[in-house]
């Protein structure tokens, strides 16, 4: 299984999804949604960062995850 990582910035106020490694980071695109991609050098999208995340609770941020068949 792979792994997922997950932070939440409070002070910044972002929420970013790993599901690649984050060293691999070459390029980031910004999609106009307050959403960035986070790609590697072969262009492949292994994360993603919200801006102006705000969760319901400010102590707590729950995040879910779904598997779909490929």
């Amino acid at each position: 299984m792979a792994e997922v990582k997950v932070f939440f910035d409070r002070e910044g106020n972002t929420l970013t999804v790993w599901f690649g490694n984050p060293e691999d980071e070459y390029v980031c695109e910004e999609t106009g949604e307050e959403i960035i991609l986070i790609k590697n050098k072969a262009g492949e999208v292994i994360g993603f960062e919200k801006l102006n995340f705000a969760g319901a609770d400010a102590e707590q941020v729950r995040v879910a995850f779904e598997t779909v068949a490929a």
